[in-house]
């Protein structure tokens, strides 16, 4: 059998990059109009609040943490 049968399960984050940079890419393009700017934007704050408020990880971990889960949640909700 082919590796490209429909008919065979794939595993869900198999094509996440690829997913993630065309995603990505939109927001860009699209600005706040895109679906998952404010969102991603909005785990980014969270989280560097939270990486703010905690003693060993700083905001701009939390930041970078926030905005890469809210974005991995788009892709595979």
């Amino acid at each position: 059998m082919d590796e490209r049968d429909p008919r065979k399960p794939r595993h869900q984050d198999h094509d996440l990059l690829p997913d993630a940079k065309k995603e990505v890419q939109g927001m860009m393009k699209g600005g706040m109009d895109h679906p998952s700017t404010k969102p991603v934007l909005t785990g980014a704050a969270v989280g560097a609040i939270v990486g703010g408020l905690l003693p060993v990880v700083t905001w701009p971990l939390g930041l970078a943490a926030g905005a890469g889960y809210m974005l991995y949640k788009r892709l595979r909700p």
